[in-house]
């Protein structure tokens, strides 16, 4: 909980990480902040938790955090950020978002991404959690990571259960939430976009929502990928607690 002095911050994972994922960020934030990093249900200590959909994250960050906090998510935890932002309106302070997007607006295109998610999710169940998460290291939009960066990754990984990895997939993949493109203009918080230099998809994803955003900036991290938080979680840990006077809001 947040103290007199000190404001809370939530951070959501991506999907195959746990909240430990978010440790190098967390220390370089020191005391500025009250850090939550809970494991999202399918993940880690979360695996078991059932059902692994929206409502119920949502409902999980909302018991876990104070009654005003920042929200920060990565990837599959910032579709979800953006999800909540909308259900829990003032009580989120700030967002921060990293390598996110609203969702597929098409809805055929919505509906073949499930499919697909649906067939990964058969997949990975068939699966060792050691054989999927080499296969998953060597997704398109993770190349180029650092291999100190790799081998903290995989240790994550590893963390969690091909069966709840798979939940997660139906239950909160890409297929699996609805759009929020329509919705973007109701974003109150003040919302920051953080995007990889090398992440060209998600920095035109940024881009479009940042048009839509009352209150949006976008932070393009120089040399970073997808995953900016891992690659850089120094320059992460200052867009967090930087305030909004500094950012000339």
């Amino acid at each position: 909980m947040a103290t007199a002095d000190r404001p809370t911050c939530v951070l959501l994972h991506g999907f195959t990480h746990t909240g430990r994922s978010w440790a190098p960020v967390i220390d370089r934030l020191g005391g500025r902040y009250d850090s939550i990093a809970c494991d999202i249900r399918g993940h880690g200590d979360a695996a078991d938790a059932v059902p692994a959909d929206l409502e119920n994250v949502i409902s999980d960050v909302e018991q876990l955090a104070p009654t005003r906090f920042a929200l920060v998510g990565y990837s599959m935890g910032g579709r979800i950020a953006l999800q909540a932002a909308l259900v829990l309106g003032p009580r989120i302070e700030r967002l921060v978002l990293i390598g996110a997007s609203p969702g597929i607006a098409d809805a055929g295109e919505r509906a073949r991404r499930r499919a697909a998610d649906e067939r990964l999710a058969d997949e990975i169940e068939q699966s060792t959690i050691e054989q999927f998460s080499a296969s998953w290291a060597r997704t398109p939009v993770l190349s180029g990571q650092p291999p100190e960066v790799l081998a903290a990754v995989q240790v994550d990984r590893l963390r969690n259960k091909p069966a709840g990895l798979a939940r997660a997939l139906r239950g909160l993949g890409t297929g699996a939430l609805p759009s929020l493109w329509s919705a973007l203009g109701e974003i109150a918080a003040p919302t920051t976009l953080v995007v990889g230099e090398r992440d060209a998809k998600f920095t035109a994803v940024a881009s479009a929502m940042a048009a839509q955003i009352p209150d949006a900036e976008i932070v393009v991290v120089p040399g970073a990928g997808h995953a900016v938080h891992l690659e850089a979680p120094a320059q992460v840990a200052e867009i967090i607690a930087e305030p909004d006077t500094q950012r000339g809001r």
